[in-house]
């Protein structure tokens, strides 16, 4: 998963408690390849596969994760070159260390975490040198292609992940009362904004890029999930969907109408 930049996204998780119903529904629409049998040992963790590239896994989210907080989510893995210094920065910045750093072995070493207004994210360092992820690329298949967080408080988050990440704010874009859009970059690489909504939870989403947003929302309904905004329109001729899937994680689509 290496040598991607420092700050880059590398791979993309879902947790749900029916992973075959979630199976089902993202082949459906998305358009995935999802493992029918898990591909690690000692637990059912299925990988995602887009037409060209793994971009992700699929775990379960069993009882006792239930009990202590956890729910149905999708959650990105930034890549670091030092995943227990970036835990250490994390704690010193006001973040939470949900699973200290800890290694799989032949895929790297990784910490969950959440910023202090309480989005949840992973840190990574993969353990194939040579390799690089793909698992973000703009206008491909399958592939997430837009990171967005909404935030509680905006500027703490940005003051948050650009000194932890090297994340840049090189330009915004005004969206009237709710403030304004702003753009992060990973040197020339825009991979995502901030907005700031402080009247939801504070939480990442992840837009997956898809061949036809319209046919995309028609599959959701069939599966049983729901369209909780979109399809909507956006700057440079795109559409996108955020909507809920049957087992209850939020995702979001984008694409050509």
């Amino acid at each position: 998963m290496m040598p991607n930049k420092q700050g880059e996204y590398i791979w993309y998780e879902l947790m749900t408690p029916d992973i075959e119903g979630a199976r089902a529904f993202y082949a459906a629409v998305v358009g995935w390849k999802i493992g029918d049998k898990s591909d690690m040992p000692g637990m059912d963790y299925r990988m995602i596969n887009a037409p060209d590239a793994m971009v992700g896994g699929i775990m379960p989210l069993n009882q006792d994760m239930i009990d202590g907080g956890g729910f149905p989510i999708w959650i990105g893995y930034v890549g670091v070159n030092d995943v227990d210094a970036t835990a250490a920065a994390i704690k010193a910045k006001g973040g939470t260390i949900h699973l200290p750093p800890f290694d799989i072995p032949g895929v790297g070493r990784l910490a969950m975490a959440s910023d202090p207004q309480g989005a949840p994210f992973y840190v990574m360092r993969g353990a194939v040198e040579d390799g690089t992820s793909t698992a973000f690329a703009v206008e491909a298949d399958g592939h997430c292609e837009w990171n967005e967080l909404s935030t509680t408080d905006q500027k703490a988050a940005h003051d948050f992940y650009e000194s932890l990440f090297g994340w840049t704010n090189a330009e915004s874009m005004p969206m009237g009362a709710m403030g304004d859009y702003r753009f992060l970059y990973v040197d020339d690489l825009r991979i995502g904004a901030t907005v700031e909504q402080k009247d939801r939870p504070a939480l990442w989403r992840h837009y997956f890029h898809v061949p036809s947003i319209a046919k995309s929302a028609e599959a959701v309904k069939a599966g049983g999930g729901s369209i909780d905004m979109g399809p909507h329109e956006v700057p440079g001729g795109g559409h996108i969907i955020i909507g809920t899937d049957p087992q209850g994680a939020q995702f979001a689509l984008s694409g050509p109408l």
